[in-house]
This record gives C-alpha cells, structure tokens and sequence, in this order.
C-alpha cells in the first residue's frame, strides 16, 4: 500500500473519529430572554428552600454548576455579559459612555434583533441614573444609546412594562433586567430570595411554558456572587433545546454572550473571542427552526 493511499485511509479515519465525538450543533432558538440576577452564590440559590421556582427551573432545564461572574462590582459584569469585556468600567459609575460592538450591533450586522427591558425604567429611552428602585448600573445598553458608532438606539431600551404580552412579538435576544427590589438585590435574606424567586414566577412562567413549544430559551443568571464563593454563580437554561441536568462545562459572563451570538452566526465581540460557546447541553438533534 502506497503512502497516498495510507494518508487518504488515515485522513478519513480522522474525519470520521471527528463526527463521532463532535458536539451537537448549537441551536437557534426564535427568542431568547434572559433575566440577570443579584449577587447571590450558587450555594444560596441552587437547593434552597427560598427559592422554590428557580430550582423547578434548574431541575427542568440545564444547571451550570461551574458557572461564575469575571468580576465586582455590579457594572462591569453587566457589561461583560453585554459586550465581552467590561470596557474600562471597574466600579459602579453613572453616567458612563462607551462606543465598542456589543451584542446588539453584532446582532444587527447578521439581521437579528435585541431590546432591553428593565422594571422601572422611567421611560423608552430613559438615561437616568436611579429612578425609585430602578438603578442603571443593572442596564448595560443605555451606555451605547448616544456612542456614534454600535449604538443602541433608544427605542431599544425599553421599561418591563413593554415586555410584549404576545411573545411572538419578543425581538431574538432580550434582556430582562427587574428593579433593585425584585432582583435579589435589596432586602434582608431569605425574604430578597424568596421575593426574587416569586418575582419570576409571577412575571416569566408563561414564556418558560410558551417557550417549550415556540423554539425559545430562557436564560437566568446572576451578575455576581455574594464576594464569598471565589464569584461562583448559578446559570439556568430553559427550553426545549435544552437536555434538563446538571453540567460542569465552565461558563462565564464571555462565555455565554459567545453561545448566544455563535447560535445566529454573529461575529464574536471583546474577549468573548477567546471563549467557548456551551457545547455539552443541547439535545440531540438540536431544535432548530
């Protein structure tokens, strides 16, 4: 046997080994909604007794149980998990102006859609720093709303109220942000988890049940944690691309945002180009539309 034959044998062993332990490919859910939390551990959600729902939503989905923030304080994860890098911005500052990509103009350039929904925001467009207990801090977008170049417009930064009864009318990606009183962040324990917890319930139960049969994902994880688990965090996932159990694939705020622009084959932004987008999760075939 020749040596061009014996490469071209080996070669196609090779491809062959290759699909065999290939990862499934990722999905391309219709819509995705993912709700930011406050720091909390994933010792104090995952299992606890205050929060009832999210574990129903952790046993019906995929946990992440090696899943952690890149830093504190509260803005620069926000921002991370918004534009893959957290820009400059180590601490909590208002009014902060930034012009990078993100993932609404890297979603945009590939024809997909983004807003951003946050409880109490003032108005459409708002860029007030604090409003009641509506902290923009927690509202990534709005820095981009005046930048020149990768802007948000400000009809994309929209008050939760707008959040569209008739999820067909969701854009691809959203972003749910709840006020300061709603996202674990203000409060004493247990009652900030269990008013998190119930919080969810009341205001995303029906998509979780409409998603299962629309093509769409839930995503809910937290900025944070509680500056005593080394930034451990929990991560759930949703829907019904998702294969329910437990995973430890390591997953950061970069992470995430490179699953999320990798499933509509948008370009990659910040230091999510490094990252690997979630690969062990995904049923098999992947539900795609």
């Amino acid at each position: 046997m020749n040596r061009q034959v014996v490469a071209t044998a080996l070669a196609v062993l090779l491809f062959s080994t290759s699909l065999l332990f290939a990862s499934p490919p990722l999905p391309k859910p219709d819509h995705i909604v993912i709700v930011i939390e406050e720091n909390h551990a994933f010792s104090q959600i995952i299992d606890s007794p205050a929060a009832p729902y999210l574990n129903a939503l952790a046993r019906k989905g995929a946990l992440l149980t090696n899943s952690f923030g890149v830093t504190h304080p509260s803005q620069p994860n926000y921002i991370a998990l918004f534009a893959g890098s957290i820009d400059g911005v180590s601490r909590n500052h208002c009014p902060t102006s930034l012009t990078t990509p993100n993932l609404h103009s890297t979603l945009a350039l590939v024809g997909r859609t983004f807003a951003g929904y946050a409880e109490d925001l003032p108005s459409t467009g708002s860029v007030d720093c604090v409003a009641g207990a509506y902290a923009r801090k927690h509202n990534p977008w709005v820095n981009w709303q005046s930048s020149p170049i990768n802007t948000v417009p400000a009809e994309d930064n929209r008050p939760f109220s707008d959040f569209p009864a008739d999820f067909e009318r969701l854009p691809t990606v959203s972003f749910v942000i709840p006020n300061q009183l709603n996202d674990m962040h203000d409060g004493k324990e247990p009652d900030r988890i269990q008013r998190g917890d119930q919080w969810l319930q009341t205001h995303l139960d029906r998509y979780v049940e409409w998603a299962q049969t629309h093509n769409s994902l839930l995503i809910i994880t937290w900025d944070e944690d509680n500056g005593k688990s080394d930034n451990h965090i929990p991560t759930i996932l949703v829907g019904p691309m998702v294969r329910p159990g437990r995973y430890g694939e390591p997953l950061d705020h970069y992470g995430l945002l490179r699953t999320i622009t990798d499933m509509y084959g948008a370009k990659p932004v910040g230091l999510s180009r490094q990252a690997l987008p979630l690969s062990t999760i995904w049923a098999t075939p992947a539900v795609t539309p």
